[in-house]
């Protein structure tokens, strides 16, 4: 089961490659290769995280893709909330009259489960999964300190 789609993944690899270079503006090309997400796709994604306020874009030379904020102020709730909002049960999926009024218990669980994914994403900054213990680069390749793209980082 995923908790995220995809695209809400893609999104959260580009601000984690964003944010881990805040001194540049980087392509959409040099974004998809480092995350590995199509770039086509990725172009799309990155347009809807423009009109959200997350990222911000500058066209010319030099251009390209900046985080609008510090990883220590952007959630991981703020970008899914921008490319794919987490379904909340409001009402009986399957719209029986006797759920009217009230969530059955499983859909009331079930409920209570996003609430719980939502809670925990809204209390999460960029930063924080950046810095993860483990020593892990999230969601793909580190472009070394000189610029070149080769070699692998990630997980």
């Amino acid at each position: 089961m995923n908790t995220i789609s995809q695209t809400a993944e893609y999104a959260l690899r580009a601000v984690v490659c964003l944010a881990a270079r805040p001194e540049r503006h980087l392509t959409t090309r040099e974004i998809a290769e480092i995350t590995q997400v199509p770039a086509d796709y990725l172009s799309k994604v990155l347009q809807t995280l423009v009109r959200g306020k997350i990222v911000r874009s500058r066209r010319g030379l030099g251009g390209g893709f900046t985080l609008c904020c510090k990883a220590g102020e952007l959630t991981i709730l703020d970008v899914v909330a921008v490319v794919d909002p987490i379904q909340r049960i409001r009402e009986c999926p399957l719209h029986l009259e006797a759920h009217r009024d009230a969530l059955c218990p499983l859909h009331r669980r079930l409920d209570e489960a996003m609430a719980a994914i939502e809670d925990s994403l809204r209390n999460t900054t960029l930063a924080e999964i950046m810095s993860d213990p483990d020593d892990h680069v999230p969601l793909g390749r580190v472009a070394p300190e000189d610029g070149s793209w080769g070699g692998a980082g990630g997980s």
